[in-house]
């Protein structure tokens, strides 16, 4: 899995320099899955979205990508806000779910190759090599997605998140299916991301993988943030004080 790829910014979306999550809130109905967040993350940094299940990331990262709506407070993508989202924002942000959004049917080149035109970017076919050359697959552009292992497909999905080189990358447990190699290659991956301008937001409970690569930690508990640390150290032992303050 290459790493030698490079974010000038976005390829057809807006473009922005910082994002402020301001006082954000999201309901579904009565039960309250984020209350009161506020985190900003400039371009060229890395933020984990850290805590235990039902803690709220995946909705934060829902939000972000303008997949939902805050119940309360504003999302700032530079000047502009969430509640103005318009295709040329979506175009600026690039998400890795838990849903891989792969066609099993097709090729691994022909995924690419798909998301590339959906996204307009200019000669999709060559963008798609180029892209399996980074995810160390080019040997398996013309097998279907349905023949490759859990992080085969992680590895394509990510680069189909990447595919129209967006400002603003969301990643949902991205180290997935991943053996030593692969995520060790992932880990510069997102460097060399966040070296060229990106801003890179994701969510893990691998606290091993994310020591060292985080510029910033957002801790979440039931739906809260508990805490917000720049370039965090020893990170499970941080991880496990601040959730167990104040529960005794």
């Amino acid at each position: 899995m290459s790493v030698n790829a490079t974010v000038p910014g976005p390829s057809a979306g807006l473009d922005f320099d910082m994002l402020a999550v301001e006082d954000v809130s999201r309901h579904f109905g009565r039960r309250r899955a984020l209350s009161h967040i506020s985190f900003q993350a400039s371009r060229g940094t890395i933020l984990g979205l850290l805590g235990p299940n039902g803690a709220g990331k995946s909705t934060m990262l829902a939000l972000l990508g303008t997949l939902l709506r805050p119940t309360s407070g504003v999302i700032r993508y530079g000047a502009r806000a969430h509640a103005d989202s318009s295709p040329a924002l979506r175009a600026a942000i690039g998400v890795l779910g838990h849903d891989l959004f792969l066609y099993p049917e097709l090729t691994a080149l022909e995924n690419l190759a798909f998301f590339a035109a959906l996204c307009g970017v200019a000669e999709p076919g060559g963008a798609a090599t180029s892209a399996l050359e980074r995810a160390g697959l080019a040997d398996r552009a013309n097998d279907p997605v349905s023949s490759f292992s859990r992080g085969m497909r992680q590895r394509v999905a990510l680069e189909r998140a990447l595919i129209h080189v967006p400002r603003l990358a969301l990643l949902d447990e991205p180290f997935t299916g991943l053996d030593d190699a692969s995520t060790a290659a992932l880990v510069a991956r997102l460097r060399s991301l966040r070296d060229a301008g990106a801003i890179v937001i994701l969510a893990t409970h691998d606290l091993d993988l994310a020591e060292g690569l985080l510029d910033h930690a957002v801790f979440l508990r039931d739906g809260r943030m508990v805490e917000s640390l720049a370039r965090p150290e020893a990170l499970r032992a941080t991880y496990r004080t601040v959730m167990t303050r104040g529960r005794a």
